[in-house]
């Protein structure tokens, strides 16, 4: 039993190894994990045997002796389907093993309040769009979406959506249930997910202790530790965008409270600042006042400056806290922030403890819009990565396709395109 669970261990390892990092040769996986070379034979001869990796020869054969065998994902045999929900969109895609995104749909989602019934039933047919589409031969082994909101962990209920009004909504359960694929649908929190994305494979690679700052409507937030995701008691921790920063002439906030960071650096806050009238609101009207800043109009670059004020203050708490090496701004945060990095900085500098901040960096996210749904997906991938052979056993009957079709070409990202990875060395933006 022992020997068992340590060959299934290193199975989980090498296809981690191989999910995340791509071709790999033998001898490399035999490197990173510590094994010998017949040990890592054994292992990929089982992971081949079963369809979740090939073996192909080197490209590169100039060294002398016998080269190593170049280890590859199955990418278009074994998938997720993955889901994301923000506030104002909805996006679900078919993700190949090694994060590769091979096809995906994506839908406004108007801010109509509590509306469970309409995003599952776009999520659904999506779904089932995205599987039906897939090759005959192969096998979804995962389902799993990344919600706007706190997510129960277990069942994928969301206990509370303030931007929508969700209050215990059974998500998680009812996209399964119309799915009909016969497999349960991991949920968790989008700033979470995008957290864990941007360390396995964006701007936080290489980085143990990160922060992630998710920006949709309000601010989301995400906290790795030690390499590992801070999630509190009950899976409700790193609400980062309910830190009161304001608490005596605040902003009111959806939570209830007054002056929340969400509240001071959300989309309505810099809206306001910047004059524009209520009926303005997304993604395109915050991108226009930055654009207008960088055209030099005061009043937008003024609201940029506040907004990036009250921001300084809440990053600058958290430096103080967890001494991060790197905060990566995500979402509309995303394109706020490159405006907004001076008063960001000038809080850093004043306020921050020179300890902490002199190893610190900043940076915008490297997987952009898609970070929430790449941590979907490899939310998805989870059980797959820790029992390979047990859970493709488990999947493989009633999930494989019917038929093939052909693959719609994704609006944003052509499909079979891999999911970017940034290198550790990448500069932040106002460095």
């Amino acid at each position: 039993m022992v020997q068992d669970e340590i060959r299934r261990r290193n199975l989980g390892t090498l296809l981690r190894h191989v999910h995340l990092g791509g071709s790999l040769s033998r001898a490399a996986l035999g490197e990173r994990m510590g094994l010998n070379r017949s040990t890592i034979m054994a292992l990929t001869a089982e992971l081949t045997a079963a369809g979740l990796v090939r073996e192909d020869p080197p490209t590169d054969t100039g060294r002398a002796g016998r080269p190593s065998l170049v280890v590859r994902p199955e990418s278009t045999r074994v998938y997720v389907l993955a889901f994301d929900v923000a506030v104002g969109w909805l996006v679900a895609a078919r993700v190949g093993l090694g994060g590769v995104i091979l096809d995906r749909r994506r839908a406004p989602r108007p801010r109509a309040g509590a509306d469970l019934d309409r995003v599952v039933e776009v999520l659904a047919r999506f779904g089932r769009q995205l599987h039906e589409a897939a090759p005959p031969a192969s096998v979804c082994v995962g389902v799993s979406a990344s919600y706007c909101g706190m997510i129960r962990p277990g069942d994928g209920m969301v206990r509370f959506g303030p931007d929508m009004g969700w209050v215990d909504q059974a998500f998680g359960t009812e996209l399964g249930r119309r799915l009909g694929l016969d497999l349960p649908v991991s949920v968790g929190n989008e700033a979470h997910l995008g957290a864990l994305a941007e360390q396995q494979r964006g701007a936080g690679v290489g980085f143990r202790n990160l922060i992630y700052l998710h920006g949709d409507v309000g601010v989301g937030g995400g906290i790795i530790v030690g390499g590992k995701l801070l999630d509190g008691e009950g899976g409700y921790g790193c609400e980062l965008g309910h830190m009161v920063v304001n608490p005596y002439d605040g902003r009111p906030c959806g939570c209830g409270s007054r002056g929340c960071l969400e509240a001071e650096v959300g989309e309505r806050a810099l809206l306001d600042a910047a004059g524009r009238p209520a009926e303005l609101f997304g993604r395109d009207a915050l991108r226009a006042v930055v654009d207008d800043a960088g055209r030099g109009d005061p009043v937008a670059r003024d609201a940029l400056h506040r907004v990036g004020d009250w921001l300084g203050i809440g990053v600058a708490n958290l430096i103080n806290l967890f001494n991060p090496g790197i905060v990566i701004f995500g979402g509309m945060l995303r394109d706020v922030y490159p405006g907004a990095v001076d008063p960001v900085r000038a809080r850093i500098a004043a306020n921050v403890l020179p300890v902490a901040r002199e190893r610190v960096r900043l940076h915008t996210s490297a997987l952009g819009d898609d970070a929430t749904l790449v941590g979907a997906a490899e939310l998805g991938f989870l059980e797959l990565l820790t029992d390979p052979l047990g859970t493709l056993a488990r999947t493989a009957t009633g999930t494989r396709c019917p038929r093939q079709r052909q693959p719609a070409a994704s609006p944003n990202r052509p499909p079979g395109t891999p999911v970017s990875r940034a290198p550790r060395t990448a500069p932040p933006p106002g460095a």
